[in-house]
């Protein structure tokens, strides 16, 4: 698969953006940042994006700063981690041996489905053990791929550079086992009907706009145009809209939280670094830590 996620070989990748022994940093704030505070313990929240372009580094001086300054760092998934990541994408990510996708798919959901595999240079027959919801994020991520949005520039690569540079433990708040079961809990229709939506959506532009709506406004630190990706991701009646807002953020976000907390307790520092998305909204990490009793400020 194509974005099975080589991560060595990507994590190679992100090594040169570092000159020895120091960080590079953009004057450009990227992306949104807080310091969490409570009894003496300090946590930044940084919001990353999984794709990148251009081999820019995404730290501004004030974000370098305190990555350097913390202990710890810690990412939704140590996305080196290739091995777990491939047992979980088997347990919940493909058909039992024999079986296949199209067994599973409506003659014209596959002929939509086959189509769209063409169009970005995939057979059938090299991805036809994949369940639904796995190939639709396949689908998305080649269409990203194509307009030079890449896996080996995302943000989680570039942490956990700085990370092994400045001798860091590194610390997830997840598990690949955990995340990818998540999508295995979307129903034979609910999959079908999460795979159609994307299909429309890459059919008429609109996957590719939301990404890079999303990824402009992270790029410049935008808070009005982050909130609105964030509004469009959630909202609406779609299985996907649904599903983010109920499971991927909904479900997620009080877990991160407790899980932050637990960290804050063992580190005097730590730098967390998570999807940009997990930090808006009322129901977003810092309003949540907030209502936890924690001090939380927004540095840009």
């Amino acid at each position: 698969m194509k974005s099975g996620i080589l991560f060595a070989l990507l994590l190679a990748c992100c090594q040169a953006v570092f000159a020895a022994g120091t960080l590079e940093t953009s004057a450009q704030h990227r992306g949104q940042l807080y310091r969490v505070t409570h009894d003496g313990k300090t946590s930044y929240l940084y919001g990353t994006v999984h794709v990148g372009r251009d081999g820019a580094y995404p730290l501004d001086e004030v974000a370098a700063r305190a990555l350097l300054d913390s202990k710890a760092l810690v990412i939704e998934l140590d996305i080196r981690e290739d091995k777990a990541f491939q047992v979980a994408l088997t347990r919940y990510g493909r058909y039992a041996e024999g079986d296949s996708v199209q067994n599973h798919l409506t003659p014209a959901t596959l002929d939509k489905t086959v189509q769209a595999l063409a169009r970005a240079g995939i057979a059938l027959a090299s991805v036809q053990q994949y369940k639904p919801w796995l190939i639709a994020n396949l689908l998305v991520g080649a269409e990203l791929d194509k307009n030079g949005y890449q896996r080996s520039q995302a943000v989680e690569f570039a942490l956990l550079a700085a990370a092994q540079k400045q001798e860091k433990t590194v610390r997830e708040l997840e598990s690949a086992d955990y995340q990818l079961s998540l999508f295995d809990t979307l129903d034979a229709q609910q999959q079908e009907q999460y795979l159609l939506e994307n299909l429309a959506d890459l059919a008429d532009g609109d996957s590719l706009k939301r990404s890079q709506a999303l990824l402009e406004a992270w790029s410049v630190a935008d808070r009005s145009g982050i909130q609105a990706a964030w509004h469009t991701a959630t909202s609406g009646d779609s299985i996907s809209a649904g599903f983010m807002n109920r499971v991927l953020l909904g479900k997620r976000n009080p877990e991160m939280a407790a899980n932050i907390e637990r960290i804050m307790q063992q580190d005097q520092v730590a730098f967390v670094g998570v999807g940009l998305l997990h930090l808006v909204g009322d129901d977003g990490l810092p309003q949540l830590l907030k209502r936890r009793g924690y001090q939380v400020e927004q540095l840009y």
